[in-house]
């Protein structure tokens, strides 16, 4: 009877293993599509991030190979309003989530143009900012979240590198004002920058290589 018993347990055991694997995979998203993704982007986001993602508008960011599963988060928040952007409401209230894997996946792929920055007095102070913050004040280093390098986290930092200095100052900006409250930990130091610091940290950001 024990050993009855115990293979009837390991018999259960198993079974319940497999279930619970057969549940995970399926609950897995399904891979995104890349050719669907550049036809969405190509409809819906070009005209301001440019056909590759490389936008030519300081005031659009660019998005080629930033993280997808960031690009992802900011396109949910978009559509539900976590992260306030009438234009950007519009274009992602159109969206599925497979769309938005689509293109986030796809425009990730591309890569990245490289940023232009000319001020030196900025980028030096900047760079002092993003790699070691202001301890008299408590602002931590951006190189914290972002890397040392500003590659970024996956899903919550996004990759700085080149990025056009007019956007990261408009973000940081509106990160200060409460305008963007989609992240309380970049709330808590844009607060205490002010302007010159933000032009600062941006210009080093668009010089980074």
């Amino acid at each position: 009877m024990k050993l009855i018993s115990s293979v009837w347990i390991a018999v259960s055991l198993t079974v319940s293993s497999v279930a619970c694997m057969a549940a995970e995979t399926s609950a897995s998203p399904a891979a995104p599509d890349l050719a669907k993704g550049e036809a969405s982007f190509a409809a819906v986001c070009a005209a301001c991030h440019a056909a590759d993602g490389n936008s030519l508008v300081p005031d659009y960011p660019k998005l080629a190979q930033q993280h997808p599963e960031y690009l992802v988060k900011q396109l949910q928040e978009f559509k539900s309003g976590k992260r306030q952007n009438a234009i950007m409401l519009g274009f992602s209230s159109t969206l599925s989530e497979e769309d938005m894997r689509n293109i986030a996946y796809w425009v990730a792929s591309k890569k990245a143009a490289p940023g232009a920055a000319a001020d030196a007095d900025l980028i030096a102070q900047g760079k002092r900012i993003f790699q070691g913050g202001v301890l008299e004040r408590n602002i931590p280093a951006c190189s914290g979240c972002h890397g040392p390098t500003g590659a970024g986290i996956p899903a919550q930092y996004p990759r700085l590198i080149g990025q056009h200095a007019a956007y990261a100052v408009a973000q940081l900006t509106t990160f200060r004002s409460g305008e963007r409250n989609n992240n309380a930990q970049m709330t808590g130091v844009a607060t205490k920058l002010n302007d010159r610091e933000i032009k600062a940290v941006a210009e080093y950001v668009a010089s980074l290589k």
